[in-house]
């Protein structure tokens, strides 16, 4: 009966306080460089799976038309790239993320499917709305109005499709570098003579 009662103690007290002391003081990984814990993307897949499967919407308001393809395009160049990278060109951090944030223009290493492509329309579009916690992937529904995020996901939902010519030029450049602003501390100021 003893080592009963000692088992509940170690099992109900002592490893969950070990447990909360190990998180305390800073022993999980939590830099990007850490190694990620045993099944730690798996079971933060099972939620994120089963919220979307029970929230995302079942198909698009509108079509994937030029149109809708092209502001598709010029939101995602200005909104999106930057993590998830240009047409033939990855993005110079989203791979040192964590977790990696996936370059939505190439293709998978088995098979044609690019980026998202083999996501449904609304998966893709709930992602874009919510975000995604603990990952780098903002909620843009405060940002993007809705026509905005249907429109960025019926363009990666067609990622492996050929492009109107408009959508692929602006997938294809980058947005202009900001001119440099003037150094903060420049040295002492000229008093303006009298």
């Amino acid at each position: 009966m003893g080592r009963f009662a000692l088992g509940l103690i170690i099992g109900f007290i002592l490893a969950p306080l070990a447990f909360v002391g190990w998180f305390h003081w800073g022993h999980p990984p939590v830099a990007v460089a850490d190694a990620p814990l045993p099944l730690e993307r798996r079971l933060t897949h099972v939620a994120l799976d089963a919220r979307i499967a029970r929230e995302a919407p079942a198909a698009a308001p509108m079509a994937a038309d030029e149109s809708n393809l092209v502001a598709g395009a010029e939101i995602y160049r200005e909104q999106c790239a930057a993590c998830h990278g240009f047409h033939s060109q990855p993005s110079s951090f989203g791979a040192h993320m964590f977790p990696a944030a996936p370059p939505l223009w190439e293709k998978h290493a088995h098979g044609d499917v690019v980026g998202v492509s083999d996501d449904p329309v609304g998966e893709t579009y709930w992602k874009v709305a919510n975000g995604i916690r603990l990952t780098g992937m903002p909620s843009f529904k405060d940002v993007l109005s809705d026509n905005q995020m249907w429109q960025v996901s019926l363009l990666l939902s067609v990622a492996d499709k050929p492009l109107p010519p408009a959508a692929l030029a602006l997938l294809r450049s980058q947005l202009p570098t900001p001119p440099s602003a003037p150094p903060v501390n420049a040295g002492p100021r000229k008093q303006p003579s009298r």
